[in-house]
């Protein structure tokens, strides 16, 4: 077809561009909520190229590629904000392309390689607007971190009735060259545990004039490890993990109060709502035993549903890439216990979120997202273009 031929060519027409914008991103990182030199970036990268903007609420925006001519409309998302955390200098090889210029924030996770993506995939569909009707709507989304600004994103685009939504997430457990874009679950729902264990403080030399919370929150965890154990359906897997437990400043006072924080991951939502109950159950339970309260944070609850691919959009993008790209592109059956505010697109819209292999072992790349040492293969990012661009043209 004469279309994938020119999405190729323009593909690696851009290759370069895609490439120095991954690098000025990754170099310029922001936190969520304060991707404001980032945000202002995007909007001059997408008003160069002839697209209207709509401003939302924070560092968030829509670029709107309108053809004039009626048909669908496509959202194409891509997240902006980076990590609070260090960047090592290095990758699992040697030295980096390139290293965030910004002490304790970096891009840990891939956020920089889906906004280049998402440039590179506007300026291939700039070029070839006169061969599609409708309207892309480019979506960058503030926050996607701490889950800031994808309410405010779900909402704009309600407005606009999208008939479908589009998205990547760079993955460093896949070879770079390979995309996943398989139906159904894909990545994991959240649940917070976020609880605070109330006794009485007191002195050190006297625990039974006391109640210490420090020894009922760690009851609590060993007991949530054994209702994991027996109550939860071993065929619905449910993740457990504490990785905050809070409590006392010095080693002979018993303190008021004792934090425990942590999260589950799951697919199923009944199971979930099932593991938050007994979150709550065996909190209250093992605190009343031990003389104890407990009161949950906000974030004890769900906090995210898992990420369900559309099962038409997920067909549509997969033949796509067999059409335009090698047969070994395409790999199958990965899910990822990592959580994404994308699933909120997927409770709302008809929507798609594929898998981009950024794994080179000669390159280095490959080191667990949000770790110091995470790094992406550029050249995987051509691929991401190619297969984004082609799902465009096919749904419009």
């Amino acid at each position: 077809m004469e279309v994938n031929k020119d999405i190729l060519e323009l593909a690696g027409e851009y290759e370069d561009y895609v490439k120095r914008q991954r690098q000025h991103f990754h170099i310029h990182p922001e936190v969520s909520g304060a991707e404001f030199e980032t945000s202002k970036y995007l909007k001059a990268e997408t008003q160069a190229m002839g697209l209207q903007i709509q401003e939302l609420k924070g560092t968030g925006f829509i670029g709107i590629l309108d053809t004039g001519r009626p048909g669908k409309t496509l959202v194409i998302r891509s997240d902006i904000d980076a990590l609070p955390m260090d960047e090592a200098k290095e990758n699992l090889k040697g030295p980096k392309a390139c290293v965030s210029n910004v002490a304790g924030v970096c891009h840990g996770c891939g956020h920089d390689a889906h906004m280049a993506i998402a440039l590179g995939t506007m300026k291939v569909l700039c070029r070839l607007k006169d061969r599609f009707s409708g309207k892309i709507l480019f979506a960058f989304e503030e926050g996607e971190e701490r889950g800031a600004g994808v309410g405010v994103m779900i909402e704009a685009l309600k407005e606009w009735k999208p008939d479908g939504v589009y998205g990547n997430h760079v993955t460093a457990f896949m070879d770079a060259g390979t995309i996943c874009a398989d139906e159904g679950p894909r990545m994991a729902g959240a649940i917070g545990i976020d609880m605070t264990v109330h006794g009485q403080g007191g002195h050190g030399s006297r625990p039974d004039l006391s109640i210490n919370p420090i020894i009922a929150a760690c009851q609590i965890i060993s007991q949530l490890s054994v209702a994991w154990t027996t109550r939860i359906d071993v065929m619905k897997t449910v993740t457990l993990s504490i990785g905050q437990i809070k409590g006392g400043q010095q080693s002979n006072i018993i303190p008021d109060d004792t934090y425990i924080g942590g999260s589950c991951r799951f697919y199923d939502m009944d199971e979930a709502r099932k593991a938050e109950e007994i979150i709550r159950q065996v909190a209250r339970g093992v605190a009343e035993v031990n003389r104890c309260t407990v009161t949950f944070g906000p974030r004890n609850k769900i906090l995210a549903p898992p990420v369900v691919n559309d099962k038409e959009l997920a067909e549509l993008s997969r033949q796509g890439i067999r059409e335009i790209l090698p047969p070994d592109t395409l790999v199958s059956d990965i899910k990822w216990f990592a959580s994404e505010s994308f699933s909120q697109y997927t409770m709302n819209f008809p929507a798609v979120l594929n898998f981009i292999g950024i794994r080179n072992e000669e390159k280095g790349t490959g080191a667990e997202h949000h770790n110091g040492r995470f790094d992406v293969d550029e050249d995987a990012l051509k691929t991401a273009v190619i297969a984004a661009a082609k799902f465009a043209l096919d749904f419009l």
